[in-house]
């Protein structure tokens, strides 16, 4: 009997979990084993002694010590997979909005997808979160970028990186004369007198500022993985 479409990309989707599952679980061992190796590199490095709780291992983690290299000495975890193929293939992003969408959401939308390329904008329609994201992933879409607004003014991103995230939640705010305080006069393209010219659609360089600690550059890669790979002669940058 011949698989359906929807059936196969569901035994797809299961498999990819199972996998996303057992890499996750392997990050235990593999850290304990790296501690290990650590220990007898540094030994060795000294001409020190082996400490006693790796000499029973040594003989075999010895042989992997030698077979590796800068790259693939220190362990990878399921955070380092998220975007491991980033560069090879160019991002396919989904804008949409949350449901029942005001006009200037719905402007805002259209504003997110001219300024990241290769982004395609949909009606979001009725359709609830798990049914959207299982119809982006059969269209192949690596990114969801979800709007949102309180009140009819846009204040909120979401961002989700498929098959399996991560996923965060931006909020638009501004500063103002003592503290942060949400957006009630978004101001976009069409709003400007004398009008905006047309955005240029060339793949953009990309500026972050003060993404420095774990957290950062995880979310850093959230936002920049959203662009292709600009050419590096590029004239237009996004910060």
């Amino acid at each position: 009997m011949p698989i359906s479409g929807d059936s196969a990309s569901r035994r797809r989707q299961t498999r990819i979990r199972r996998e996303y599952l057992y890499r996750k679980s392997l990050e235990g061992r593999e850290k304990a084993a790296y501690e290990q190796k650590r220990i007898i590199r540094e030994a060795l490095a000294s001409g020190k002694k082996l400490p006693t709780e790796v000499r029973a291992s040594y003989d075999a983690l010895r042989k992997e010590v030698d077979a590796e290299d800068v790259a693939t000495e220190t362990p990878k975890s399921h955070v380092d997979n998220e975007y491991g193929d980033a560069g090879l293939l160019e991002p396919r992003v989904c804008v949409t909005t949350s449901r029942e969408p005001s006009s200037r959401l719905k402007q805002f939308a259209k504003e997110i997808k001219v300024l990241v390329p290769n982004s395609t904008r949909i009606n979001r329609g009725n359709n609830r979160v798990d049914e959207l994201m299982d119809s982006c992933k059969e269209s192949e879409f690596t990114d969801v970028v979800i709007v949102q607004e309180t009140r009819g003014e846009p204040d909120g991103l979401v961002i989700c990186h498929l098959p399996l995230g991560p996923t965060a939640f931006f909020s638009l705010k501004e500063l103002g004369p003592t503290a942060f305080f949400s957006l009630n006069s978004t101001v976009m393209r069409h709003d400007l007198d004398p009008p905006a010219a047309p955005m240029s659609e060339a793949y953009p360089h990309i500026i972050l500022n003060g993404f420095n600690s774990e957290l950062g550059k995880r979310v850093g890669n959230i936002l920049k993985c959203l662009f292709p790979v600009p050419r590096h002669d590029t004239k237009r940058v996004v910060t």
